[in-house]
This record gives C-alpha cells, sequence and structure tokens, in this order.
C-alpha cells in the first residue's frame, strides 16, 4: 500500500470511528510500524491540519470533535494510487468513445490527473497504449452538432432539426424533444419525442444535418413510457414489440450465443438435440435480419413465418447471385 493510500485509510478509520483506536489497532489495520504509523499520524496532522488527539486514557487516537474545524475532511481531490490509475483508463475510454470531441478540456483533465500520480512515489503512469478499442462499422459524426445535442438535452429544451432518413432518402423538418443520447454499437442516436408525429422516435446522429435550440421547454416522457417504447424490442428502433423471433443456433454457435444478452427480455434453452434456442422481442425486423444472416446456416428462424420467408428470400437471393458470378469453363 502506498504512502498516500494509508494516510487516506488512517483518515477513514479514525473518521469513522466513535471511540478512540489504540496505536497496536492502527498498525494492525493499516499494515504498518510503529514508527511508520507515527509519519503517517504527523503527516495527518501537522500538513492536512487534522484535529487528531492522543489520550493513552481513552484508548488512544481520535478526532477531536471539539475542534472548530471538526468534521474534517481530507482537502481537494483525494484519491487512491488504484483509483488515480482507473481514472485515467476511464479518460482514455471516454477519449475513444467520442474521438475529437473535448480533446482539449479532456487532454488537460489527463494531464493534471497524470501529474497527481506522477507524485506518488513508486506508482507508474497507465500504460495507455495497452488498452485498445476496436470500432467496427463506425460512422462520421459532426462534434459541433454533437455539444449542441448535448447542451439541449441536460438543458431541457426542444430542438429544431433537419433530418435525411436512409429509409427512404428523405429530407425533413422536425421540432423534436429530447430524452437520451445513446450510444449502440459504436454509434450516436438521439431518443426524442417527434412534435409533428406525435409519438418517441429514434434519430441517427449522423444523420441530423443541423440542429438549432428552440429556447421551449422540452416535453418530457415519463421513464416507464420511455423504457416501453425504447428499451422493450430488439435493436435501436424499437417500439411496443410485436411479434417474438424464436432462433434456433447449432451446437457450435450456441456456445457463443448463449453468452451474449440480445435483449433484456429474452428467453433461452438447450434444446436436447444439442441446438440453442433464443426468444426475442422486437417490432421492426430489418436490424434483427441482418443479425440472423450473419449467423448463415448456423441459425434458423423457427417464427414468426413472415421473419423465417424473408430470411428464405435473402438465401435465395444469394444463392441467384453467386451462381450468376461462377465464370464458365
Amino acid at each position: 500500500m502506498q504512502h498516500i493510500d494509508k494516510i487516506f485509510k488512517l483518515h477513514n478509520l479514525l473518521k469513522h470511528r466513535r471511540t478512540p483506536i489504540s496505536g497496536k489497532e492502527l498498525d494492525k489495520q493499516l499494515g504498518c510500524s510503529k514508527s511508520t504509523r507515527q509519519r503517517l499520524l504527523d503527516d495527518l496532522r501537522y500538513h492536512l491540519n487534522a484535529p487528531i488527539l492522543c489520550d493513552r486514557s481513552a484508548g488512544g487516537y481520535y478526532y477531536d470533535r471539539e475542534d472548530p474545524g471538526y468534521p474534517f475532511e481530507l482537502p481537494g481531490i483525494w484519491l487512491t494510487a488504484e483509483e488515480l490509475q482507473a481514472l485515467i483508463a476511464c479518460q482514455h475510454l471516454l477519449g475513444n468513445l467520442a474521438p475529437g470531441l473535448l480533446q482539449n478540456e479532456i487532454g488537460q483533465l489527463r494531464d493534471h490527473l497524470e501529474k497527481l500520480l506522477n507524485r506518488l512515489p513508486g506508482v507508474k503512469s497507465p500504460q495507455l497504449n495497452r488498452i485498445k478499442i476496436l470500432s467496427q462499422a463506425y460512422r462520421s459524426r459532426n462534434d459541433e452538432l454533437f455539444l449542441t445535442l448535448v447542451q439541449s438535452l441536460f438543458n431541457q429544451q426542444q430542438l429544431q432539426i433537419q433530418y435525411h432518413a436512409r429509409s427512404d432518402d428523405q429530407y425533413s423538418e422536425r421540432q423534436v424533444s429530447p430524452q437520451n443520447l445513446v450510444l449502440y454499437k459504436d454509434n450516436w442516436y438521439l431518443d426524442a419525442y417527434c412534435h409533428q408525429r406525435n409519438q418517441p422516435r429514434t434519430f441517427a446522429l449522423d444523420r441530423i444535418k443541423s440542429a438549432t435550440v428552440s429556447g421551449q421547454p422540452a416535453y418530457l416522457l415519463e421513464p416507464d413510457t420511455l423504457q416501453q417504447h425504447f428499451g422493450s424490442s430488439y435493436g435501436i428502433f424499437a417500439g411496443t414489440p410485436e411479434h417474438t423471433a424464436i432462433l434456433s443456433f447449432s451446437a457450435q454457435a450456441g456456445r457463443w450465443v448463449a453468452d451474449e444478452c440480445w435483449h433484456s427480455q429474452q428467453q433461452s434453452q438447450w434444446l436436447d438435440d444439442g441446438r440453442y434456442q433464443l426468444s426475442i422481442p422486437f417490432n421492426r425486423h430489418e436490424e434483427l435480419l441482418m443479425d440472423i444472416l450473419k449467423y448463415g446456416a448456423e441459425v434458423e428462424v423457427v417464427a414468426p413465418e413472415f421473419l423465417r420467408e424473408l430470411v428464405r428470400q435473402q438465401a435465395e437471393q444469394l444463392l441467384t447471385l453467386y451462381h450468376q458470378s461462377i465464370p464458365k469453363m
């Protein structure tokens, strides 16, 4: 345990006791010698102005409750070496989740944390190059627009947005009330109440072409309503579930899928023939269909019939495509 960590632990021992604690008990709790304990007490008393008293007849050391500085707290941000290392690692993760966003501010925070860590003897700064984040299918994002959405979300104000939908390649102007920002499969989405459609909608941030804070108070949905709409069905474009997909995976694929959570309300079981069956509530089928197809012949759609038919049509189109591409001998 580092010196700074022992001071932190000593403070908590004294802070949370109603009776004095003996020197021997302190040595045991801190795992240190009598001389080290004395240095810790001196640092806490004289360098950090802790109101420590020692009364052997009363049983040892305690914080003076009559002192004007009581209750005493350690000054500033007081973190253990492990907490500082973890915080620097979290900052690194944040920078990778939103590359370019608040780059200067995050960099300044990292530098400050590393300076605090470097003051601790024998503690190494974390080697952040050993933490790798491999993004897949990451789409570009406008950082200035992202900050506008965050401002609107936190200040609970409506937004005027221009949206370019992929589904029909159409542009539209929307007045929306932000509800949540969601990071899903390496991309950001805005859950919002659309005032044109009078219902909750999800907007991909990379398809929002412009956004202006209107200044009008946002219409906020109840948490249960949000959960019912955005969290009850499979995928990012959720809605109230109207179907249940029953998927049977091969024994080999099942060993991976059994350890995955596709949805919070999924149900699963191992079948007698060794296959793994997964049941998932869903509303829109598009995203689920893509996730099924990536398993190829390792998964069979048992129900509903329309989803099974969609997979069959895709399989036939693939077969036709690859038959056509085979060169004639």
